[in-house]
């Protein structure tokens, strides 16, 4: 039995009830019939067992009105007959909800791959085995530094350790297990120890993104990497993908890192053209709150992406009717602004990430952390820095607002950082 956790963090909010019954277009058009989820990321509950300083969706405790495990299995066939390939349960934690074990094998019975993603605190021998049994394709466990700073970031002493062990079970199951990381400032320089370390651990796969200022994060600016700094991030992504191919694991960037600079190739050689495409949220993507709610993205803010709710219509339905899903299937340049205005790529790229654009500054179109943009200020010798503006109110995936501007490098660091930009080796000057 596990004990009662550190209280680290202020109790986690109760979040606000679903919003329900919102307007629907008349008519399903072709290019929203020709959209669909082909991967769907699926908070099956946003109950948890940690508690992230870096948590968007400020997890904790259970949404009110949470889907049963009946109204689940329903979505699971809805999904199914969408022409969904993919689904991916989440939480908060997602082996909490009393029927995830049901929910799993359902989603494999219907011919749909089942993968999770889980913080590891309680991923025991049992659970493992569970897993396997239930068809598991792939297992994502979260670790974003070392031990001392992973508990620190997840708000609970020992998560680390219960992470490896349940990364050993699986492994020793015969599940493909990868890790999923999120690179805070405070972590930066630990990234490359914490994936020798788990390439020698036996692991199958690395995703990677940036600590983005959603939820928690928000509440805490000095986790945020700064835009600039992504002239270190990319190159040491770049290594850690080039050490990768002795142990046979495969790199995985998130949306939210890129873009278009000297690594793309590299670290997207998967890709249609050899880079990220835009935005896909709403044409090939769909996320599932826990309590019915249908966003083009399961990063995106509740308040402004929910579509519709699967109690009041069907996936179907609110997928090609609703208007929060549509955004990118009507997507032009026209919507950016900033640098991503005026950029090269911007036909190719359309801002990058809309939920990073948008948690920073409350709308989409421009996204500072971009290695195309950086590096091209630093041609110009200047460099962009955020800073918080408008804070947090307090709810799962909320958001504040920051404001970005330009300031000249430091000398000593502008002759690092055109080195670095150069050889791709080390770090800047005055990194923590």
């Amino acid at each position: 039995m596990l004990g009662p956790r550190p209280r680290q963090l202020p109790i986690a909010p109760v979040a606000q009830p679903a919003r329900r019954h919102l307007p629907l277009a008349d008519v399903s058009r072709d290019v929203d019939k020709n959209c669909r989820p082909e991967y769907t990321v699926w908070e099956l509950t946003l109950k948890c067992d940690l508690a992230c300083r870096h948590c968007g969706s400020r997890a904790g405790r259970a949404r009110p009105e949470e889907l049963t495990t009946d109204e689940a299995l329903d979505v699971v066939r809805q999904l199914a007959d969408m022409g969904t390939r993919e689904v991916t349960l989440i939480g908060g934690e997602a082996y909490l909800h009393e029927g995830w074990l049901d929910v799993a094998r359902a989603i494999g019975t219907a011919g749909m791959d089942f993968t999770l993603v889980t913080g590891g605190r309680g991923l025991n021998r049992e659970r493992a085995m569970q897993l396997r049994d239930a068809g598991v394709q792939a297992v994502g466990v979260s670790l974003d530094a070392l031990e001392e700073l992973h508990d620190e970031l997840r708000g609970v002493q020992g998560a680390f350790r219960s992470a490896i062990d349940g990364i050993g079970y699986l492994r020793d199951l015969g599940v493909r297990v990868g890790v999923n990381t999120q690179i805070s400032r405070p972590a930066l320089r630990q990234i490359e120890p914490l994936m020798d370390f788990l390439m020698r651990e036996g692991i199958a796969a690395w995703q990677v993104s940036m600590t983005v200022p959603m939820g928690r994060a928000a509440d805490e600016p000095d986790l945020l990497l700064q835009p600039y700094q992504v002239i270190e991030v990319l190159p040491m992504i770049a290594r850690i993908e080039r050490r990768s191919h002795e142990f046979d694991v495969d790199i995985a960037p998130g949306n939210d890192i890129g873009y278009f600079g000297p690594y793309e190739e590299q670290l997207r050689a998967r890709y249609d053209g050899g880079h990220r495409s835009p935005c896909a949220a709403g044409k090939r993507t769909m996320g599932l709150e826990a309590d019915g709610s249908v966003k083009g993205c399961p990063s995106l803010p509740t308040k402004d992406y929910v579509g519709g709710n699967v109690r009041d219509n069907d996936l179907k339905t609110i997928w090609e009717r609703a208007e929060a899903m549509r955004f990118t299937r009507d997507r032009t340049e026209r919507e950016l602004w900033g640098f991503c205005g005026d950029c090269y790529y911007a036909e190719d790229c359309l801002g990058g990430c809309s939920w990073t654009a948008h948690v920073l500054f409350g709308r989409r179109g421009n996204n500072p952390y971009c290695h195309h943009r950086a590096l091209e200020l630093l041609k110009r010798g200047v460099r962009e820095r955020i800073h918080q503006v408008e804070v947090a109110e307090g709810q799962p995936f909320d958001h504040g607002k920051f404001e970005c501007t330009e300031e000249p490098w430091p000398e000593a660091e502008l002759v690092r950082a055109r080195e670095l930009a150069e050889t791709g080796e080390g770090f800047l000057l005055g990194t923590e």
